[in-house]
């Protein structure tokens, strides 16, 4: 009775806490579309949160982690941690902002999840993942990826423009339509740009911690070191290190700090917890919750509208989304494929995404 009420206590935890989080998750994209909004540069929100959040897990990773550290530190595994640095903390999160900026929250929180069906290509391409078409799964795992491709597309495509222009004629509000389309355009392209971005970059996470089994530590490092680059990029694109707008006062950046380093590096820390527990498949479910209260915020508090066109495709990417994970679960339960196997490394580059800084 003593192990099934502690059972039912840690799903109750995990479901709870999972629905927290997204919901956590969704409020920071508001707030940095907020920021994009009053003329705050992206560079300068992504060094900002980088270093709030390399502050925030260096202690839990000196705590936890210290035994684990290599005593000297190869080439290699420098070589990975900046590609991790310059990928997912910088362009990652540079390719997101951007496409926020151009898009709305609801979109930006639905196009990551087409990151495990490129995951699987990239593992499969690197002969990290079973690749049988005689086989039902991979066929599962290929409609799944595909689904998800063509609902990006309508996300892209489907989008009705509607203008809100005061132009006094119709040519005027012909020619802003025109641009509000294709602003949303190269906006979802920036977004389909980060997922091919977090899904290399997951892979060679899910590598590179296969020898430094320290994730804090790792994150501690690569939020840093991709916070210099990015503090570097601007000054160098730029001229100087700056927010971007006098608009971004104290109380903003203290946001930033707050919400993009410690609450949001909390929820990232106990998703990965919950992946361990539960496995992809399980935290996955959780995913249109993100996009759902980004829709209903940025609604309520931006006045941003969802049109029917992106909504079909954001259904579409999580129909894809679950056939993905769906097979990928069955595959490993039925064929056996433990940890040590190969062909279970794409799997755990599935649950090294979140540790994504």
């Amino acid at each position: 009775m003593v192990g099934k009420g502690a059972s039912l206590l840690e799903d109750v935890v995990i479901v709870g806490g999972l629905l927290v989080a997204q919901c956590v998750l969704a409020g920071y994209v508001v707030f940095v579309d907020h920021l994009l909004g009053l003329g705050a540069h992206p560079l300068a929100i992504i060094a900002v949160a980088g270093v709030a959040s390399a502050a925030f897990f260096l202690p839990f990773a000196v705590a936890l982690e210290r035994k684990r550290w290599p005593s000297k530190v190869s080439g290699t595994l420098l070589a990975q941690l900046v590609l991790i640095a310059l990928g997912g903390t910088s362009a990652f999160q540079e390719l997101m902002l951007l496409g926020i900026k151009k898009t709305t929250p609801a979109v930006a929180s639905a196009m990551p999840n087409l990151s495990p069906g490129l995951i699987f290509i990239v593992a499969a391409c690197l002969r990290l993942e079973r690749f049988d078409r005689a086989c039902k799964y991979t066929r599962a795992k290929m409609a799944g990826t595909v689904v998800c491709l063509v609902g990006a597309m309508a996300m892209s495509f489907l989008h009705s423009a509607a203008s809100s222009s005061s132009s006094s004629s119709p040519k005027e509000a012909a020619a802003a339509a025109a641009g509000s389309y294709c602003d949303w355009i190269l906006g979802c392209s920036y977004l389909v740009g980060a997922a091919v971005v977090l899904a290399l970059v997951t892979v060679l996470q899910a590598a590179t911690l296969a020898s430094f089994p320290a994730p804090l530590t790792m994150c501690s490092i690569t939020s840093a070191m991709g916070a210099a680059f990015t503090a570097i990029l601007q000054v160098v694109v730029e001229g100087s290190f700056g927010m971007g707008s006098p608009k971004i006062d104290a109380t903003l950046i203290a946001g930033i700090v707050v919400m993009g380093g410690v609450v949001g590096g909390s929820c990232i820390v106990f998703q990965a917890w919950c992946l361990g527990k539960k496995g992809p498949l399980f935290v996955s479910v959780f995913g249109p919750v993100q996009t759902v209260c980004s829709a209903i915020l940025s609604a309520s508090l931006l006045g941003h509208k969802l049109s029917l066109g992106s909504l079909a495709g954001i259904v579409l990417m999580f129909t894809g989304l679950y056939l993905v994970l769906r097979a990928k679960r069955k595959e490993t339960l039925t064929l056996g494929l433990g940890g040590d196997h190969p062909q279970s490394q794409a799997y755990d580059a599935e649950k090294a995404a979140p540790l994504l800084s």
